[in-house]
């Protein structure tokens, strides 16, 4: 009885310790935070300040590493937006960006906000960027949820334009180049069949259909 108690506690130890360490990726899009301008890299050391200035209230001290992520009661899933431990690539969203401070979502549950200092301005990316940089490096996800039109590819990117073709059960999609709202893609569904279009990657209020496939592996 001792031992398994023992290796109960050891099992739910680990358990903790390296929850923070799992990939975290979107997989349904995000309707609470939906006003974000981009996404913002940080460290594993970030004070998040109620206002844009050190005199002013710590909401967190947010505090991470091999064996644990603190606090406890914000966990990762809330906080990050991506994180890759593989290669260390730890991503928030952003609502603002003034002066040498930014306005991250440090809950992605509440859409809670504070302030963060800047210690680089290229570790910004506008979504654009964002898109541009590993949308087109490891191709494009369909988000669960996402409505049905955004299946449709459309000769051009507008709502109105005529449907070419409709994504089905896609093996891939490559984004060619992101317009606005909208994204040319070329897709290779399960019956092999290629197929280009443009699709509606976010909506006009900023709610994104698709994201990134980025993964640690590659």
């Amino acid at each position: 009885m001792k031992r398994l108690f023992l290796s109960l506690i050891l099992g739910f130890m680990l358990t903790v310790g390296s929850a923070y360490a799992k990939d975290i990726i979107p997989t349904s899009p995000v309707l609470v935070n939906v006003h974000t301008v981009g996404l913002y890299q940080v460290g594993n050391e970030v004070t998040i300040y109620k206002f844009p200035d050190e005199n002013s209230p710590v909401i967190y001290d947010v505090r991470w590493d091999e064996n644990q992520f603190v606090p406890q009661s914000l966990t990762p899933e809330k906080f990050f937006s991506v994180f890759l431990s593989k290669k260390e690539l730890a991503l928030v969203n952003v609502v603002d960006v003034a002066d040498g401070w930014v306005e991250i979502v440090y809950n992605n549950s509440t859409g809670e906000t504070g302030w963060i200092k800047e210690d680089d301005p290229y570790k910004f990316m506008t979504w654009i960027n964002f898109y541009n940089t590993y949308g087109k490096k490891y191709g494009l996800n369909l988000l669960k949820g996402a409505p049905a039109l955004c299946k449709d590819l459309k000769s051009s990117p507008e709502d109105m334009a005529k449907t070419i073709s409709t994504i089905n059960v896609p093996k891939q999609i490559h984004l060619n180049v992101i317009r606005g709202n909208w994204a040319l893609v070329s897709v290779m569904d399960m019956d092999k069949t290629p197929k280009t279009g443009y699709v509606r990657w976010r909506s006009d209020d900023g709610i994104r259909y698709f994201f990134p496939a980025v993964q640690s592996k590659n």
